[in-house]
């Protein structure tokens, strides 16, 4: 009787541990997807700016405007550099996440092998006994 109350509140804690990792896994998630927005944002704004650069380096003479393209396409690439990086840690939040569905489904699966093992452990248990008393 003592084991199962203990077997339960492991089980409780455990349930416990989960739903706070369920959390804290959701709450990353936000964080990265509100960075994310943030950044599409950013990159909105710095295309206008780069828009309005470019509009005011068409009436510059040419080598004002040559320069200002070597500028722009600079900060292109940097821009790529960061979309490519968030990119990659997307792909890494997503991997991570199909990982901990996948644990999560095996500690279900073990938890429901658990069950039947000790159901299976009780019938021969009372078959035992039925036999000793007989």
């Amino acid at each position: 009787m003592q084991q199962q109350m203990e077997m339960e509140e492991r089980r409780g804690s455990l349930e416990v541990y989960l739903l706070r990792l369920v959390e804290d896994y959701h709450q990353n998630t936000n964080l990265i997807r509100e960075n994310a927005e943030k950044s599409t944002k950013a990159a909105l704004r710095a295309a206008q700016r780069v828009s309005e650069l470019l509009l005011d380096t068409v009436n510059g003479g040419v080598q004002v405007s040559f320069t200002n393209e070597k500028l722009i396409e600079a900060e292109i690439r940097a821009l790529a550099v960061t979309v490519a990086r968030y990119l990659k840690q997307t792909n890494q939040w997503l991997a991570t996440s199909h990982s901990m569905n996948s644990i999560l489904k095996e500690i279900g699966d073990f938890e429901n092998w658990m069950k039947t093992m000790d159901y299976e452990c009780k019938s021969i248990n009372a078959a035992l006994k039925k036999i000793c008393n007989s």
